[in-house]
């Protein structure tokens, strides 16, 4: 595999900050995975949960944060060894707020969804 250009720029960073860096990037993905997981079971699984849109609307809501959090991770991991490699600060993680948004509306979502 070829490298990317920008590995090739600053200074090779300390394999343990690296590593725990690459091993946050797997969270993040088993997040996605999870989410993504959770989608699809609701989406084939809640069959007596009515309305159906609602349903299929927080199915495809999930499936979406899940695409959202794997792209995610992989600017953050990025972003983070750039960072190290220049010797900067870690830029500020964006996928957080948007899980815990996508979170908070999916469990009012399902507030409604099991009041009727």
């Amino acid at each position: 595999m070829r490298a990317m250009h920008w590995r090739q720029q600053g200074q090779e960073p300390d394999y343990r900050f690296s590593l725990a860096n690459e091993r946050t990037f797997l969270a993040w993905i088993r997040t996605a995975l999870a989410v993504l997981a959770g989608g699809i079971l609701l989406h084939q699984f809640a069959t007596a949960i009515q309305p159906r849109v609602l349903v299929v609307a927080a199915s495809v809501l999930l499936a979406l944060v899940g695409a959202v959090l794997a792209g995610g991770a992989w600017f953050s991991w990025k972003g983070n060894e750039i960072a190290m490699r220049h010797g900067k600060p870690l830029p500020g993680n964006r996928l957080v707020p948007v899980l815990a948004a996508a979170v908070a509306l999916l469990s009012a979502a399902a507030a409604v969804m099991l009041l009727q």
